[in-house]
């Protein structure tokens, strides 16, 4: 599954963020890829003690977890906190597999990724290259989004963004720990959602609403991992 989410952020709003990035204290991204990873990265990330990330990255947190599709399609356990890159020109991240299992700095917590979000902060205007690619059975996605919008997409994915010809990228990522491991069966609960609730906007019969509800939320009792 890849979903993409308008508007975490307006415009404006991110421009206002994307600012408030620019001056803050950026660091080498080889700093916290892994082995294989440090091979293909070359970008720059917002060091994760810089207390304008942990701020900027709670707001992040508190608009996706009052999204209703996000929430839906991810059912969220835990987050990883968002963290911050940055690609100017030449630079990229190669293809490559997110760590299964991060550990939370200065916390004793882990976090399974079962799913990778991108939220992009720059105007897609205002540079070249930089698109995401997320390769999977049926090819190679490239997402290359408006400022405050987000991509969703699961975390066993082989991926990269292309190196930037021209300008700068500026992006949050994060990961999420679902309720439900199993990308197919968290699709199979998205789409019964949805399809809930254009039943219940179209008035659809009341009893088999309850009966399409009920087998939502067993399918859920049974998939849940907790």
């Amino acid at each position: 599954m890849m979903l993409k989410i308008p508007a975490i952020f307006s415009t404006e709003e991110a421009r206002k963020v994307r600012e408030r990035l620019l001056a803050a204290n950026w660091v080498d991204g080889k700093e916290t890829a892994g082995t294989q990873s440090r091979e293909v990265k070359e970008n720059r990330q917002l060091d994760g003690d810089d207390p304008l990330g942990r701020q900027i990255g709670d707001e992040i947190v508190r608009r996706v977890a009052q999204d209703p599709v996000f929430m839906s399609a991810a059912l969220p356990r835990r987050f990883y906190p968002p963290l911050f890159n940055r690609y100017g020109q030449g630079e990229s991240f190669g293809f490559h597999v997110d760590n299964a299992v991060r550990g939370i700095k200065n916390v004793r917590e882990r976090v399974r990724t079962d799913l990778s979000a991108t939220l992009f902060l720059s105007d897609p205007d205002s540079y070249d290259g930089g698109e995401l690619v997320v390769r999977d059975t049926y090819g190679e996605h490239r997402v290359k989004l408006p400022a405050g919008h987000l991509v969703l997409y699961p975390g066993s994915s082989v991926h990269k963004v292309e190196p930037v010809t021209r300008g700068e990228r500026i992006a949050s990522f994060f990961w999420v720990e679902s309720l439900v491991r199993e990308d197919s069966q968290r699709n199979l609960l998205l789409d019964m959602d949805v399809a809930i609730q254009l039943l219940t906007w179209d008035q659809a019969n009341p009893d088999a609403l309850v009966q399409l509800t009920g087998c939502y939320h067993n399918l859920l009792r049974r998939w849940s991992d907790v």
